[in-house]
């Protein structure tokens, strides 16, 4: 494609001229740590190239699609017959049934599927189902939990919302948010005496292993809590786990932790690379959904073939992989970053704390030993991590550029990534 901009600024500054923020996704703007964002050309593997031809190890992957690398080839390939047989029929087909049952015998309680196009749609349609099996409004979200863009999720949520300064954001209405109660996570004392002063909860939807506000890891009896309280009180669980679910293997948290949800939403890496989404859970809550049921989602692109191949393809091949190489690699980069940072604040006030589950991690400069919510989040030095943020992009290391996202390890990434990553940090002047 012919080349419109002759390097980054160029690039960000005809873009705003069109486009709210120069993008279509804040974060990408980098406005939560400064400077013009750099414009991707291409991608293959764990490398991503700007349209100036600079090279970048890449840790944000599509923000957790690209489990496999930018580009397999493999996926390519069944994308590209796919697209010669059609790229949209509004019309069902039978690899969404092929996919659905995939995900289905990984996922067990997930035993009924609706594709959607987005996590945004996923979660959403989850709470309108949850609302409908109960006969009752009142929604509990936790704080810097991120689950879509829709209305009343948009209260103390994490990822790009998180340094808005409003409440949640303008053009939410006080009438669309009454129904959401917002608890602070891993706070098991305010979550029991909210659900004994309150009435009408419908559903209580968390993120298993909080990725949008970085991670957070739930403390120990956490989430088996919610679990207990939810068939005492008929409230629906539901497990965001758009960016979890087959990231650990091929399953959710849920499978790990041993916590099964009433409803799950899934997206990201049963996409392979494409808008692709679902939700699903127990057979009885999933048979209101029109049309055998009186609860409506619809959407022209959900199931879209080229994005299901797609997620077959991609979860084929997850089936062949170790995914203790994932949380090998890991280790190494994690408790690298660890040690060198340390030593660089050694004699400071400021905690490098380092929040890992798996191949998913954070970096945080913060004044305490532990970063345990959303509120140890944002008191985070978000300064020290702008420092570090620009200082590996510079020497071609792309990591998510915001204190309130997550790292991304995927299996094409190699130790000689590793090294070279950690070969940056060394050479970092705080």
């Amino acid at each position: 494609m012919k080349r419109w901009a002759k390097n980054n600024i160029e690039a960000f500054e005809l873009a705003n001229k069109y486009i709210p923020g120069g993008v279509s996704s804040p974060v990408r703007s980098f406005y939560q740590v400064g400077g013009v964002p750099f414009f991707v050309s291409r991608a293959k593997s764990s490398k991503i190239y700007d349209i100036e031809g600079k090279e970048y190890i890449d840790y944000v992957m599509s923000w957790g699609a690209l489990i496999l690398g930018h580009s397999n080839s493999d996926v390519i390939s069944a994308v590209k017959e796919q697209i010669y047989y059609g790229t949209t029929y509004g019309a069902p087909t039978e690899i969404e049934y092929i996919l659905a049952k995939t995900i289905s015998e990984c996922i067990p309680s997930m035993e009924m599927i609706r594709f959607v196009n987005s996590g945004t749609e996923a979660c959403m349609s989850a709470v309108r189902l949850a609302r409908a099996f109960t006969g009752k409004s009142k929604v509990i979200k936790f704080e810097g939990c991120y689950h879509g863009h829709a209305d009343y999720f948009l209260v103390s949520a994490g990822s790009g919302v998180a340094n808005l300064q409003v409440p949640s954001s303008r053009g939410v209405t006080e009438n669309l948010i009454k129904d959401t109660i917002v608890l602070p996570f891993n706070d098991v004392e305010k979550f029991l005496n909210t659900v004994e002063t309150e009435d009408g909860i419908s559903c209580i939807i968390v993120e298993p292993i909080p990725a949008n506000m970085g991670v957070v890891i739930p403390k120990k009896g956490f989430l088996e809590t919610l679990q207990r309280v939810c068939k005492e009180k008929n409230i629906l669980l539901i497990f965001d786990e758009v960016i979890t679910g087959f990231r650990f293997g091929l399953c959710g948290v849920q499978d790990i932790i041993g916590i099964k949800p009433d409803i799950t939403c899934l997206g990201k890496i049963i996409g392979g690379g494409f808008p692709l989404a679902c939700f699903g859970g127990r057979r009885d809550i999933m048979k209101l959904l029109a049309p055998l049921g009186e609860v409506y989602q619809a959407g022209t692109l959900s199931g879209n073939p080229i994005a299901v191949v797609a997620g077959i393809k991609t979860l084929e091949l997850l089936k062949k992989l170790d995914y203790r190489y994932l949380e090998s690699i890991s280790v190494d980069l994690v408790e690298g970053i660890r040690d060198i940072l340390s030593k660089k604040f050694k004699n400071s006030n400021t905690k490098v704390v380092i929040n890992r589950f798996r191949s998913l991690f954070s970096v945080f400069f913060s004044q305490g030993e532990s970063v345990e919510n959303f509120s140890d989040v944002r008191n985070s030095d978000k300064g020290l991590f702008s420092k570090f943020f620009h200082h590996l992009l510079k020497n071609g290391v792309f990591i998510p550029p915001s204190v309130f996202e997550t790292f991304f390890i995927s299996f094409s990434h190699t130790r000689k990534d590793i090294q070279k990553t950690l070969d940056v940090v060394l050479s970092l002047d705080f």
